[in-house]
Protein backbone atom coordinates (compact mmCIF):
# COMPACT_ATOMS: atom_id res chain seq x y z
CA UNK A 1 0.00 0.00 0.00
CA UNK A 2 1.01 3.86 -0.85
CA UNK A 3 0.45 6.43 1.43
CA UNK A 4 2.82 9.26 2.31
CA UNK A 5 2.13 11.31 5.45
CA UNK A 6 5.89 11.79 5.90
CA UNK A 7 5.99 15.20 7.21
CA UNK A 8 8.32 16.23 9.92
CA UNK A 9 7.68 17.81 13.59
CA UNK A 10 10.28 19.79 15.04
CA UNK A 11 9.00 21.69 18.41
CA UNK A 12 9.85 25.09 19.31
CA UNK A 13 10.80 27.30 22.38
CA UNK A 14 8.50 29.84 23.08
CA UNK A 15 9.86 30.81 26.10
CA UNK A 16 10.74 34.67 26.21
CA UNK A 17 14.03 36.22 26.99
CA UNK A 18 13.90 38.75 30.26
CA UNK A 19 13.12 41.64 28.93
CA UNK A 20 15.36 45.19 29.95
CA UNK A 21 14.04 46.63 33.15
CA UNK A 22 11.48 49.26 31.59
CA UNK A 23 10.45 50.96 35.03
CA UNK A 24 11.42 50.61 38.33
CA UNK A 25 8.45 48.54 39.48
CA UNK A 26 9.90 46.04 37.56
CA UNK A 27 7.28 45.66 35.18
CA UNK A 28 8.47 43.59 31.60
CA UNK A 29 7.06 44.58 28.76
CA UNK A 30 4.44 42.14 26.82
CA UNK A 31 5.53 41.06 23.85
CA UNK A 32 2.93 39.92 21.37
CA UNK A 33 4.52 39.80 18.15
CA UNK A 34 6.14 36.17 19.48
CA UNK A 35 2.89 34.91 21.85
CA UNK A 36 3.69 32.09 23.85
CA UNK A 37 -0.07 31.16 23.50
CA UNK A 38 0.31 30.66 19.20
CA UNK A 39 2.23 27.46 18.65
CA UNK A 40 3.72 27.43 15.50
CA UNK A 41 5.66 24.51 14.30
CA UNK A 42 8.00 23.96 11.60
CA UNK A 43 7.66 21.34 8.90
CA UNK A 44 9.49 19.86 5.79
CA UNK A 45 8.09 21.56 3.44
CA UNK A 46 5.69 24.09 4.17
CA UNK A 47 3.69 24.84 0.90
CA UNK A 48 1.02 27.54 1.64
CA UNK A 49 -0.14 27.37 -2.04
CA UNK A 50 -1.83 24.11 -0.86
CA UNK A 51 -5.71 23.61 -1.55
CA UNK A 52 -7.97 24.13 1.18
CA UNK A 53 -9.68 20.75 2.40
CA UNK A 54 -12.67 21.44 1.15
CA UNK A 55 -12.04 22.58 -2.30
CA UNK A 56 -10.49 19.39 -3.20
CA UNK A 57 -12.10 17.07 -0.94
CA UNK A 58 -15.46 17.99 -3.10
CA UNK A 59 -13.70 18.17 -6.11
CA UNK A 60 -10.76 15.98 -7.19
CA UNK A 61 -11.18 14.14 -4.10
CA UNK A 62 -13.96 12.46 -3.94
CA UNK A 63 -14.24 10.59 -7.06
CA UNK A 64 -17.10 8.19 -7.88
CA UNK A 65 -15.06 5.03 -9.15
CA UNK A 66 -12.31 5.68 -6.44
CA UNK A 67 -11.89 3.11 -4.58
CA UNK A 68 -11.89 3.23 -0.34
CA UNK A 69 -8.42 2.09 0.23
CA UNK A 70 -7.44 4.90 -2.79
CA UNK A 71 -9.70 7.73 -1.42
CA UNK A 72 -8.33 6.65 2.49
CA UNK A 73 -4.68 7.58 1.60
CA UNK A 74 -5.51 10.14 -0.78
CA UNK A 75 -7.32 11.74 2.35
CA UNK A 76 -4.68 11.31 4.58
CA UNK A 77 -2.03 12.79 2.26
CA UNK A 78 -4.22 15.67 1.60
CA UNK A 79 -4.46 15.95 5.30
CA UNK A 80 -1.00 16.37 5.52
CA UNK A 81 -0.84 19.16 3.28
CA UNK A 82 -3.13 21.11 5.19
CA UNK A 83 -1.57 20.45 8.57
CA UNK A 84 1.95 21.51 6.97
CA UNK A 85 0.06 24.57 5.56
CA UNK A 86 -1.03 25.75 9.40
CA UNK A 87 -4.99 24.48 8.68
CA UNK A 88 -5.08 22.00 11.43
CA UNK A 89 -8.75 21.35 11.76
CA UNK A 90 -9.11 20.86 8.29
CA UNK A 91 -6.10 18.40 9.03
CA UNK A 92 -7.68 16.97 11.62
CA UNK A 93 -11.31 16.35 9.79
CA UNK A 94 -9.77 14.79 6.68
CA UNK A 95 -7.51 12.29 9.09
CA UNK A 96 -10.30 11.31 11.07
CA UNK A 97 -12.14 10.66 7.50
CA UNK A 98 -9.13 8.60 6.68
CA UNK A 99 -9.57 6.50 9.53
CA UNK A 100 -12.67 5.67 9.77
CA UNK A 101 -12.42 4.05 5.84
CA UNK A 102 -9.22 2.62 6.93
CA UNK A 103 -11.30 1.17 10.04
CA UNK A 104 -13.82 -0.08 7.19
CA UNK A 105 -11.02 -1.85 4.89
CA UNK A 106 -9.36 -3.45 8.19
CA UNK A 107 -6.53 -1.73 6.73
CA UNK A 108 -3.74 -1.53 10.55
CA UNK A 109 -1.26 0.32 8.63
CA UNK A 110 -3.52 2.89 7.34
CA UNK A 111 -5.39 2.89 10.85
CA UNK A 112 -2.00 3.68 12.20
CA UNK A 113 -0.68 6.39 10.32
CA UNK A 114 -3.61 8.56 10.34
CA UNK A 115 -4.28 7.93 14.30
CA UNK A 116 -0.63 8.88 14.52
CA UNK A 117 -0.63 12.01 12.43
CA UNK A 118 -4.52 12.84 14.45
CA UNK A 119 -2.68 12.73 17.54
CA UNK A 120 -0.41 14.94 16.22
CA UNK A 121 -2.59 17.32 14.89
CA UNK A 122 -4.52 17.36 18.66
CA UNK A 123 -0.70 18.23 19.94
CA UNK A 124 -0.36 21.21 17.17
CA UNK A 125 -4.32 22.52 18.21
CA UNK A 126 -2.96 22.12 22.47
CA UNK A 127 -5.37 19.17 22.96
CA UNK A 128 -2.71 17.62 24.92
CA UNK A 129 -4.46 14.96 26.62
CA UNK A 130 -6.15 14.01 23.22
CA UNK A 131 -2.69 14.16 21.39
CA UNK A 132 -1.31 11.29 24.26
CA UNK A 133 -4.53 9.26 23.70
CA UNK A 134 -4.43 9.16 20.20
CA UNK A 135 -0.73 8.71 20.02
CA UNK A 136 -0.39 5.79 22.46
CA UNK A 137 -3.35 4.16 19.89
CA UNK A 138 -1.08 4.75 17.44
CA UNK A 139 1.80 2.97 18.81
CA UNK A 140 -0.14 0.13 19.25
CA UNK A 141 -0.70 -0.02 15.47
CA UNK A 142 2.73 0.62 14.94
CA UNK A 143 4.01 -2.10 16.63
CA UNK A 144 1.42 -4.55 15.19
CA UNK A 145 2.58 -3.43 11.59
CA UNK A 146 6.24 -2.93 11.90
CA UNK A 147 5.58 0.48 10.77
CA UNK A 148 8.36 2.40 12.75
CA UNK A 149 8.81 5.91 10.85
CA UNK A 150 4.84 6.10 12.41
CA UNK A 151 6.29 5.42 15.56
CA UNK A 152 9.05 7.59 15.70
CA UNK A 153 6.29 10.88 15.64
CA UNK A 154 3.84 9.34 17.60
CA UNK A 155 6.94 8.88 20.62
CA UNK A 156 7.89 12.57 19.56
CA UNK A 157 4.27 14.02 19.72
CA UNK A 158 3.74 11.71 23.00
CA UNK A 159 7.04 13.42 24.81
CA UNK A 160 6.30 16.89 23.59
CA UNK A 161 2.41 16.77 25.33
CA UNK A 162 3.65 15.56 28.59
CA UNK A 163 6.63 17.80 28.44
CA UNK A 164 3.34 20.20 28.67
CA UNK A 165 1.67 18.46 31.35
CA UNK A 166 5.16 19.01 33.32
CA UNK A 167 6.08 15.49 33.57
CA UNK A 168 10.06 15.51 32.31
CA UNK A 169 10.73 12.04 32.89
CA UNK A 170 7.94 10.62 30.58
CA UNK A 171 8.88 13.62 28.17
CA UNK A 172 12.78 12.59 28.18
CA UNK A 173 11.97 8.81 27.79
CA UNK A 174 9.75 8.99 25.28
CA UNK A 175 11.90 11.91 23.00
CA UNK A 176 14.89 9.33 24.17
CA UNK A 177 12.93 6.69 22.29
CA UNK A 178 12.26 8.30 19.31
CA UNK A 179 15.75 9.53 18.67
CA UNK A 180 16.86 5.43 19.23
CA UNK A 181 13.99 4.42 16.85
CA UNK A 182 14.93 7.26 14.00
CA UNK A 183 18.47 6.89 13.96
CA UNK A 184 17.68 2.54 13.74
CA UNK A 185 15.93 3.23 10.51
CA UNK A 186 17.89 6.29 9.61
CA UNK A 187 15.04 8.77 9.53
CA UNK A 188 17.53 12.26 9.33
CA UNK A 189 14.26 14.38 9.92
CA UNK A 190 12.99 12.47 12.71
CA UNK A 191 16.66 12.52 14.54
CA UNK A 192 17.04 16.05 14.08
CA UNK A 193 13.34 16.77 15.45
CA UNK A 194 14.07 14.37 18.51
CA UNK A 195 17.53 15.58 19.55
CA UNK A 196 15.86 19.20 19.14
CA UNK A 197 12.71 18.22 21.48
CA UNK A 198 15.16 16.36 24.01
CA UNK A 199 16.91 19.96 24.47
CA UNK A 200 13.56 21.32 25.05
CA UNK A 201 12.54 19.09 27.28
CA UNK A 202 15.81 19.46 29.62
CA UNK A 203 15.64 22.82 29.15
CA UNK A 204 11.99 22.65 30.65
CA UNK A 205 14.05 21.51 34.18
CA UNK A 206 16.56 23.85 33.92
CA UNK A 207 19.68 21.41 32.64
CA UNK A 208 20.62 24.32 30.31
CA UNK A 209 23.91 22.43 29.44
CA UNK A 210 22.95 19.07 28.40
CA UNK A 211 19.63 21.00 26.89
CA UNK A 212 22.40 22.89 24.55
CA UNK A 213 24.30 19.65 23.44
CA UNK A 214 21.30 18.25 22.03
CA UNK A 215 20.37 21.42 20.41
CA UNK A 216 23.87 21.82 19.17
CA UNK A 217 23.58 17.86 17.59
CA UNK A 218 19.79 18.95 16.22
CA UNK A 219 21.31 22.08 14.70
CA UNK A 220 24.38 19.55 12.80
CA UNK A 221 21.81 17.41 11.22
CA UNK A 222 19.60 20.56 10.35
CA UNK A 223 22.11 21.89 7.91
CA UNK A 224 22.95 18.86 6.40
CA UNK A 225 19.37 18.63 5.84
CA UNK A 226 19.34 22.06 3.98
CA UNK A 227 16.38 23.27 5.87
CA UNK A 228 16.90 26.88 6.44
CA UNK A 229 13.14 27.25 8.23
CA UNK A 230 14.09 24.35 10.90
CA UNK A 231 17.84 25.82 11.27
CA UNK A 232 16.31 29.20 11.79
CA UNK A 233 13.88 27.85 15.07
CA UNK A 234 16.78 25.37 16.19
CA UNK A 235 19.08 28.67 16.58
CA UNK A 236 16.02 30.53 18.54
CA UNK A 237 16.25 27.33 20.85
CA UNK A 238 19.88 27.70 21.33
CA UNK A 239 19.92 30.86 21.83
CA UNK A 240 17.04 30.95 24.31
CA UNK A 241 18.57 28.11 26.38
CA UNK A 242 22.25 30.00 26.24
CA UNK A 243 20.79 32.99 27.86
CA UNK A 244 18.90 31.09 30.52
CA UNK A 245 22.05 29.64 31.63
CA UNK A 246 23.45 33.08 31.73
CA UNK A 247 25.45 32.24 28.71
CA UNK A 248 24.74 35.88 27.06
CA UNK A 249 27.83 35.69 24.52
CA UNK A 250 26.67 32.51 23.25
CA UNK A 251 23.14 33.33 22.97
CA UNK A 252 23.95 36.65 20.98
CA UNK A 253 26.35 34.83 18.56
CA UNK A 254 22.90 32.31 17.85
CA UNK A 255 20.99 35.37 17.94
CA UNK A 256 22.79 36.90 15.10
CA UNK A 257 23.20 33.62 12.66
CA UNK A 258 19.47 33.32 13.32
CA UNK A 259 18.89 36.96 12.05
CA UNK A 260 21.21 36.64 9.00
CA UNK A 261 18.53 33.76 8.17
CA UNK A 262 15.43 35.55 8.71
CA UNK A 263 16.58 38.80 6.80
CA UNK A 264 17.70 35.96 4.06
CA UNK A 265 13.92 34.49 3.95
CA UNK A 266 12.68 38.20 4.06
CA UNK A 267 10.77 37.37 6.96
CA UNK A 268 10.09 41.16 8.60
CA UNK A 269 8.16 39.92 11.65
CA UNK A 270 10.63 37.07 12.23
CA UNK A 271 13.77 39.76 12.08
CA UNK A 272 11.67 42.01 14.74
CA UNK A 273 11.07 39.39 17.37
CA UNK A 274 14.95 38.36 17.21
CA UNK A 275 16.83 41.41 17.22
CA UNK A 276 14.26 42.10 20.16
CA UNK A 277 15.56 38.95 21.86
CA UNK A 278 19.21 40.06 20.39
CA UNK A 279 18.24 43.86 21.57
CA UNK A 280 17.64 42.53 25.14
CA UNK A 281 21.12 39.85 25.26
CA UNK A 282 23.54 43.24 24.45
CA UNK A 283 21.41 44.79 27.45
CA UNK A 284 22.26 42.07 30.00
CA UNK A 285 26.35 42.27 28.48
CA UNK A 286 25.88 46.30 29.10
CA UNK A 287 26.49 46.87 25.82
CA UNK A 288 23.76 49.68 25.52
CA UNK A 289 25.12 50.99 22.06
CA UNK A 290 24.34 47.89 20.54
CA UNK A 291 21.26 47.58 22.37
CA UNK A 292 19.83 51.05 20.89
CA UNK A 293 21.10 49.57 17.47
CA UNK A 294 18.92 46.87 17.70
CA UNK A 295 16.10 48.61 19.02
CA UNK A 296 16.32 51.14 16.58
CA UNK A 297 15.92 48.45 13.51
CA UNK A 298 13.34 46.34 15.30
CA UNK A 299 11.71 49.69 15.40
CA UNK A 300 12.03 49.92 11.29
CA UNK A 301 10.41 46.26 11.33
CA UNK A 302 7.54 47.01 13.71
CA UNK A 303 7.00 50.45 11.56
CA UNK A 304 7.23 48.36 8.06
CA UNK A 305 4.03 46.14 9.26
CA UNK A 306 2.05 48.46 10.70
CA UNK A 307 3.16 46.85 14.82
CA UNK A 308 1.79 49.15 17.02
CA UNK A 309 2.25 47.34 19.78
CA UNK A 310 5.83 45.97 18.45
CA UNK A 311 6.64 49.81 17.70
CA UNK A 312 5.46 51.04 21.58
CA UNK A 313 7.79 48.35 22.88
CA UNK A 314 10.79 48.65 20.79
CA UNK A 315 10.76 52.73 22.08
CA UNK A 316 10.34 51.42 25.59
CA UNK A 317 13.98 49.18 25.10
CA UNK A 318 15.25 52.27 23.37
CA UNK A 319 14.51 54.87 25.94
CA UNK A 320 16.25 52.54 28.72
CA UNK A 321 18.97 51.57 27.14
CA UNK A 322 19.78 55.64 26.38
CA UNK A 323 18.74 55.70 29.99
CA UNK A 324 21.60 53.15 31.11
CA UNK A 325 24.15 55.35 29.20
CA UNK A 326 23.24 58.66 30.69
CA UNK A 327 21.67 60.28 27.50
CA UNK A 328 18.45 61.56 29.00
CA UNK A 329 17.93 63.64 26.40
CA UNK A 330 16.97 60.67 23.61
CA UNK A 331 15.51 58.52 26.47
CA UNK A 332 12.72 61.37 26.62
CA UNK A 333 12.28 61.55 22.94
CA UNK A 334 11.50 58.01 22.88
CA UNK A 335 9.56 57.77 26.15
CA UNK A 336 7.39 60.84 24.67
CA UNK A 337 6.70 58.61 21.51
CA UNK A 338 6.17 55.77 23.29
CA UNK A 339 3.29 57.35 25.75
CA UNK A 340 1.81 59.29 22.74
CA UNK A 341 1.11 55.66 21.40
CA UNK A 342 -0.19 54.13 24.33
CA UNK A 343 -2.27 56.57 24.60
CA UNK A 344 -3.81 55.99 20.81
CA UNK A 345 -4.00 52.63 22.08
CA UNK A 346 -5.84 53.43 25.26
CA UNK A 347 -3.57 50.97 27.55
CA UNK A 348 -3.34 52.76 30.80
CA UNK A 349 -0.85 50.10 31.90
CA UNK A 350 1.91 51.03 29.49
CA UNK A 351 0.78 54.78 29.85
CA UNK A 352 1.71 54.27 33.62
CA UNK A 353 5.01 52.88 32.78
CA UNK A 354 6.00 55.63 30.43
CA UNK A 355 4.93 58.45 32.47
CA UNK A 356 7.02 56.68 35.65
CA UNK A 357 9.95 56.09 33.21
CA UNK A 358 9.41 59.80 32.35
CA UNK A 359 9.63 60.95 35.66
CA UNK A 360 12.83 59.76 36.43
CA UNK A 361 14.62 60.85 33.22
CA UNK A 362 12.99 64.36 33.47
CA UNK A 363 14.37 64.68 37.13
CA UNK A 364 17.59 63.20 36.03
CA UNK A 365 18.34 66.64 33.84
CA UNK A 366 16.79 68.63 36.10
CA UNK A 367 13.19 69.57 34.40
CA UNK A 368 11.82 69.26 38.02
CA UNK A 369 8.54 71.02 36.68
CA UNK A 370 7.87 68.14 34.18
CA UNK A 371 9.01 65.38 36.21
CA UNK A 372 5.94 66.61 39.23
CA UNK A 373 3.63 66.74 35.77
CA UNK A 374 4.26 63.05 35.22
CA UNK A 375 4.04 62.26 38.88
CA UNK A 376 0.63 63.53 38.92
CA UNK A 377 -0.33 62.21 35.94
CA UNK A 378 0.87 58.36 36.91
CA UNK A 379 -1.11 59.30 40.36
CA UNK A 380 -4.58 60.20 38.87
CA UNK A 381 -4.15 57.32 36.45
CA UNK A 382 -3.29 54.84 39.02
CA UNK A 383 -6.71 56.06 41.10
CA UNK A 384 -8.47 55.31 38.15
Amino acid sequence: MEMENRFVYLDEDYDRVPDVPLDQLGQSEIDQSENSNSLHETLIPTDDSKPLAGESAQGEFLQPTETSQSMANRLLGLGSENYQAGRYEAALDLFKQAYSLYQATQDDLGQGRSLSSIGLTFYSLKHYSKAIEYSQSALVYAQQTCDRPSAVISLSTLGNAYRHFKEPDKAIEYQLQSLSLAKEVGDRPGEMAALNNLGLAYKAVSQYEQAISYEKQSLVVARELGSQQVEEQILKNLGNACYALGDYVNAIDYYQQRLALARLLQDSRMEAQILRNLGNAYYAVEDYTRSIECGEQRLVATRTLDDLRGEEQALGSIGVAYDALGDYANAIRCYEQRLEIARSMNDSRVEEQVLGNLKVACFAIGDYIKAADCAAQRQNLSRK
